[in-house]
């Protein structure tokens, strides 16, 4: 197959998250239809750039960049692994990708993941980040997707750690427990904003 340039951004989008379901990519690359996503997915897997596989009942297909993807993008080769307990959060994450990117209009070079963020880290001690943060209006954004309850410690440690370095911290939940533990802090932290996660699902 001949590899253009669209599907260079789908190998750098499921790279950057992991992995992608169908819909991410239609809606993320700009595809006119479902249709055209689709015939480009599979011949990017046919030709061995990406994988696709079925790892839980009642979601679709993930796609993961393959090795010989990853070459050609020319990052790092080590493959990914997919935990089965994080893959309904990470989906939503993308969900909620979709959404921000939606209502404020920013590019996606100007939005890095949990991933991309973890990597700039370099090696050492793995702290906290947010799941992705995007730049809008020279401000910077932090978005977390918290659908399961955490420690009241630790959550405010992230809290507290998204007030000192970003200017809006976006949650976005659909657990009423951790709802209430972060309307607790908005009194606290002033640049918090809670989302419901049917809100954001596309």
């Amino acid at each position: 197959m001949v590899v253009v340039e669209r599907d260079m951004e789908i190998l750098r989008l499921i790279y950057r998250f992991k992995f992608c379901v169908g819909r991410h990519v239609g809606i993320l690359v700009g595809f006119s239809g479902s249709r055209s996503c689709d015939r480009r997915l599979r011949a990017l897997t046919d030709g061995g750039y990406l994988a696709r596989k079925k790892y839980l009942y009642g979601l679709p297909y993930l796609y993961t960049v393959t090795h010989k993807g990853r070459i050609l993008i020319g990052v790092n080769k080590r493959e990914n692994k997919i935990r089965l307990e994080q893959i309904n959060h990470d989906v939503r994450v993308l969900d909620a990708l979709i959404y921000f990117k939606a209502k404020y209009g920013f590019s996606l070079e100007n939005m890095e993941s949990e991933r991309e963020l973890h990597i700039k880290d370099g090696f050492g001690m793995r702290k906290h980040h947010p799941d992705f943060v995007f730049t809008h209006e020279n401000k910077k954004y932090a978005v977390e997707v918290e659908l399961t309850l955490k420690a009241k410690a630790n959550l405010e440690k992230n809290i507290r750690g998204n007030y000192l370095n970003y200017d809006k911290q976006i949650w976005v939940t659909d657990n009423n427990k951790v709802l209430a533990l972060l309307q607790n802090f908005l009194n606290q932290y002033a640049n918090i904003e809670i989302i419901r996660l049917e809100e954001v699902i596309c």
